[in-house]
């Protein structure tokens, strides 16, 4: 199976929700009044109705106020907010590419395939998800939205990583004072090579966390000037791709990581304010495939330092594909209104979206071990004739069914986990 330091995505650590006006914490009314009985109400209250036929001739009396009553002033209107597509409730569009992108990320770590990214850039549009939510739930006081943000992420991780790392301290592994970062993972946290495959994942989890602690500074400086802001967030991928070279450290892969996925963060907070809805659709476009094709066109004529056109290998390529791909389909959902409103027709398959978004950080976690425990699983089924007989077994499309089993396993027993992160009740699936 294919295994590689950067894994496709993470979740947002909650559902997205279909933005009030605009969009980040996606996590997620009341049903108001119809528009035809509000004005059948202001209409029946601001007149009366007459026994007879009115005389058009007759001038009107004006309406006399009682003397203690005050006038009133005229009531100023609200503040106009930027409209942005989609209203109150779940997004089914959100929740069907967080979906894919899920499946994309465990395709990826069993077949390896260098293409699958650029199908797909999955952690573009997890972190572009993610970051419509968090510019959605920043309408809240900053402190609290980031406190309750690392709520819903660490328990799941601790869970998971006590595991994890019990089970390479079995395998001799001497932990230093790096064990920290399995505390708050604002850098990778250490282990051996027994336990590669399992906790490589963890840089979109260090990733995430500091775009989420960064987010109220980002935001601010976003809405000062959003379209120059949004242009400009390519920009430190390009210092550090020709200009300054980071240290080969903790520090200096994750600044690598923020500066490749900047763009796509911005590109949440752009949508969520409704920036997107009003750029012209032409410039969108070319510039978006301009982006795409920059990006492709690195990766395949950069493959002899790295032996692939992998873009998890390549972060510069990587940060212009994504930044291409992304927008269009960001900008798709803010022009076009698109909302899969037809998924809610087919409703094993709803259900299966929404359990993917629910249990989003549950699966990304334990996808690599679910992958990694159907290979002694898979060998045991040579044992029993019959299995060796009308199985494939050396097939790796059984190992990827075996391991969307063992998947499924996970989520009922872990799942709770967000759950108990979340402040609601515990359940096997949501």
């Amino acid at each position: 199976m294919g295994t590689h330091r950067r894994v496709a995505h993470l979740p947002s650590t909650t559902a997205p929700a279909a933005p009030v006006t605009a969009r980040p914490g996606t996590p997620v009314g009341t049903p108001s009044a119809s528009p035809s009985e509000s004005e059948s109400a202001s209409a029946s209250a601001g007149t009366s109705t007459s026994a007879g036929p009115v005389n058009p001739d007759t001038a009107r009396l004006p309406r006399v106020e009682s003397e203690g009553e005050p006038e009133r002033e005229p009531e100023s209107p609200p503040k106009a907010r930027p409209a942005v597509a989609g209203g109150g409730g779940r997004d089914r569009y959100f929740d069907t590419l967080r979906a894919v992108a899920l499946v994309r990320v465990v395709t990826y770590h069993t077949f390896g395939w260098a293409w699958a990214g650029m199908v797909l850039p999955s952690m573009g549009i997890m972190f572009a998800l993610a970051g419509t939510l968090m510019a959605k739930s920043l309408e809240r006081p900053a402190l609290k939205v980031i406190r309750s943000r690392v709520r819903r992420l660490l328990p799941p991780f601790w869970f998971w990583g006590f595991f994890v790392v019990a089970a390479m301290l079995i395998h001799d592994w001497m932990p230093g004072w790096q064990i920290v970062y399995w505390i708050v993972p604002l850098g990778d946290p250490p282990g051996n090579a027994w336990g590669e495959q399992a906790w490589e994942i963890l840089w979109y989890l260090r990733t995430y966390l500091w775009f989420v602690l960064l987010s109220p500074l980002l935001l601010r400086v976003f809405r000062l000037a959003p379209v120059v802001v949004l242009a400009l967030s390519l920009a430190p991928i390009v210092v550090v791709q020709f200009l300054w070279t980071p240290p080969d450290n903790r520090f200096g892969i994750g600044l690598v990581d923020l500066a490749t996925y900047l763009f796509c963060w911005i590109l949440g907070f752009a949508h969520r304010d409704g920036v997107l809805q009003w750029l012209k659709p032409f410039a969108v476009v070319v510039l978006s495939l301009a982006a795409i094709g920059y990006g492709g066109w690195y990766a395949l004529t950069h493959q002899a330092e790295t032996g692939s056109y992998d873009l998890d290998d390549i972060p510069y390529a990587q940060a212009f594909w994504s930044a291409g791909f992304v927008t269009l389909l960001m900008y798709a959902k803010a022009r076009f209104g698109i909302d899969f409103a037809w998924l809610a027709r087919f409703k094993r398959l709803d259900r299966i979206v929404r359990i993917f978004n629910a249990r989003a950080v549950t699966l990304y976690l334990w996808h690599e071990i679910a992958l990694i425990l159907a290979i002694p699983l898979i060998d045991q089924f040579w044992n029993v004739p019959a299995f060796e007989t009308y199985l494939p077994l050396e097939s790796q499309w059984f190992m990827f069914g075996i391991g969307w089993l063992l998947i499924a396993v996970f989520i009922l027993l872990c799942g709770w986990v967000e759950d108990v992160a979340a402040r609601t009740k515990p359940r096997l699936l949501p």
